[in-house]
């Protein structure tokens, strides 16, 4: 199979990116990393997301259209929640507890009221890129696939929003995010810094981050819309 088949077909990601990420496909850590994947399903493993959402925050976020990006770590490992987009889960699914500090932020920021519902689609249809350091889990396996070539390719999807996207908004909640800080330029960009939304760390700082509005005052200043925060019901 060609490069240009096993990209169109196989990856099945967006021109868009696949214009500026083509060479990594070509690079050994990702054979590596696909063979893990092959081998884990071979195993008979449970891999979350399914194989078509992998790459739904890139197919649904592509770069001229991105105003703020929102990192995750890795996709929720339960069944019927990662669906490709950080911290979203689809409608049938419980509101997971970080999510469920995110809407809380969103009410005291923005006076938006809470979401009966976590899927953040509309988000990503606006310009929001949803994406995940580390774009696989194995079920019932938090952190399973890190370290395995994901973060290599996450940070060259970020540094092509860095070079490419207009002035955009970085939200990096947690010590694993804050370390792409580093490669963002600030003073392109706004970078924004707070500790993760998990209950574990939420009360030291990320409740009252004020993160949105701040997001939407940059983007406005800029010339640029604000995002629409308030789901769709």
């Amino acid at each position: 199979m060609t490069n240009e088949n096993r990209d169109h077909r196989v990856i099945q990601l967006r021109d868009e990116w696949l214009d500026h990420l083509r060479v990594e496909f070509e690079q050994p850590y990702m054979d590596l990393l696909s063979a893990f994947l092959r081998a884990e399903k071979a195993a008979g493993k449970t891999i979350y997301p399914s194989g078509k959402n992998i790459f739904r925050a890139l197919n649904t976020t592509v770069p001229d259209d991105v105003r703020v990006v929102i990192l995750g770590q890795d996709p929720y490992h339960g069944p019927g929640q990662a669906h490709g987009l950080s911290f979203s889960v689809e409608k049938s699914c419980p509101i997971p507890p970080s999510l469920r500090n995110i809407f809380q932020e969103l009410n005291h920021d923005l006076g938006l009221r809470i979401s009966k519902h976590g899927c953040l689609s509309s988000w990503a249809e606006q310009g929001v890129l949803l994406l995940n350091t580390v774009l696989t889990v194995e079920a019932s396996t938090p952190g399973s696939h890190q370290s395995k070539g994901w973060e290599q390719f996450t940070d060259r999807v970020i540094e092509v929003v860095n070079r490419v996207a207009r002035p955009s908004v970085f939200m990096l909640w947690g010590a694993h995010a804050k370390k792409k800080g580093a490669m963002i330029d600030q003073g392109k960009h706004c970078v924004l810094f707070a500790p993760h939304p998990s209950p574990l760390s939420a009360h030291r700082g990320f409740l009252g981050c004020k993160h949105f509005s701040s997001a939407n005052q940059f983007l406005q200043e800029r010339g640029r819309k604000a995002v629409n925060w308030e789901l769709p019901e």
